[in-house]
């Protein structure tokens, strides 16, 4: 069904390919800049990562004015100011964020500090804050899962309030986004699975979610049917160009789907679990989907029996409210399977949340802007009730 009325809005240019960081420095020229500021961590340092994007500059005229490292798991407000404060130092003109989820939003909060002109990132915290035009952006993600590099959201952790904070804007997409296999290659089997979900968990619940949207349910269905096929493997067998690179596009389909759609119940649950218990937000997905799932079913089980054919299985003559219910042992089932091949937490116990921090977890949660969007209303006791049956 059409909804009344819908939007759909993607500005960033996709480059997808091998090689594909190569282009980077002709990127750069075409936007007017001369001067990046590559963002990045520790990890992405030690994987050798970063000499793929320093080769690509070494016969341009393109330059990268620093390469800053010290980028936390999980961006923080201090880590951001401080990245802006040396941004403006250097003189650089833009942005290339290489790594996970966490990278790209530092450089995205940075972007929003030195483009506004403040001083500090709380400042502007919440949803369409921002008014000037961001310096460009460059996202090279080096993992399969955030979707950032598509997205007009960034998460920071406030590290005063022990919050993540949303930051929702039309001007915070990136100009460009980077899909090249080599920069994933590296990522451990049971990263490689956590991610996997969280790109799963953005299509499902842009499939699912109140916003939903003709266009963006194209995308999120091409979102799932590639985990489908290529998270096993790439989880299996991390040298797979073929799995990589479709994981890759997974991830970045499932970015532009939830960036439009928006997300759920999942996501409230996740945003809370990462701020109280710094439990990695693709974990925190991977093991609240399947619970979102069957809350959610007795407001939208169309929608969720529909997914089941995604995942592969086949649709048989139920009643939705059956078939929604196949959809959610597929779930299950494919995390199992990532569980014994790579070790992925599947309960929260496993992930060692400790059962004391239920409670207050459950609060922030439903105090969580993604709740707006999900099908069903939660209140306290409810997520209470959802995060001991993931316990």
């Amino acid at each position: 069904m059409i909804p009344s009325y819908y939007q759909h809005f993607c500005p960033v240019k996709i480059l997808s390919g091998n090689k594909a960081v190569s282009n980077i420095p002709f990127e750069m020229n075409a936007m007017g800049c001369k001067k990046a500021m590559i963002v990045t961590d520790k990890g992405v340092i030690d994987a050798g990562l970063i000499n793929i994007v320093k080769e690509a500059f070494a016969d341009s005229d393109r330059q990268i004015g620093y390469i800053f490292d010290e980028t936390p798991p999980d961006s923080s407000n201090r880590m951001v100011n401080k990245l802006a404060k040396l941004f403006e130092k250097l003189s650089c003109d833009c942005f290339v964020a290489v790594g996970g989820g966490s990278a790209l939003d530092t450089a995205k909060g940075a972007n929003i500090v030195v483009s506004e002109g403040t001083d500090d990132i709380l400042k502007l915290q919440g949803n369409e804050i921002i008014k000037k035009d961001l310096k460009p952006m460059i996202a090279v993600p080096t993992t399969s899962g955030t979707g950032s590099e598509v997205t007009k959201v960034a998460v920071i952790y406030n590290e005063e309030k022990n919050l993540k904070m949303s930051f929702v804007s039309d001007k915070l997409y990136p100009r460009i986004a980077v899909l090249d296999p080599r920069m994933t290659m590296t990522v451990p089997s049971k990263l490689t699975a956590a991610t996997g979900m969280d790109a799963l968990t953005h299509a499902i619940e842009a499939y699912t979610c109140i916003q939903k949207n003709p266009i963006d349910d194209i995308f999120a269905r091409a979102a799932i049917e590639l985990v489908r096929k290529y998270l096993v493997r790439a989880t299996e067998n991390g040298s797979d160009d073929e799995a990589r690179l479709g994981m890759a596009n997974a991830s970045l389909f499932a970015g532009i789907a939830f960036s439009n759609s928006m997300v759920g119940m999942v996501h409230s649950l996740a945003h809370a679990a990462g701020g109280v218990c710094h439990l990695p937000h693709g974990i925190a997905n991977a093991i609240f989907l399947p619970y979102g799932l069957e809350y959610n079913i007795a407001k939208v089980p169309q929608s969720i029996a529909e997914i089941s054919g995604m995942l592969g299985g086949s649709i048989d003559y139920m009643e939705p409210e059956e078939q929604a219910s196949v959809t959610v042992s597929m779930v299950k089932n494919l995390l199992k399977k990532l569980n014994r091949i790579s070790g992925l937490p599947i309960r929260l116990k496993d992930a060692g949340v400790a059962e004391d921090k239920l409670p207050a977890i459950a609060k922030a949660a439903i105090n969580d802007g993604s709740l707006v969007f999900n099908p069903v209303e939660m209140d306290y006791e409810e997520a209470l009730s959802v995060l001991k049956r993931a316990y």
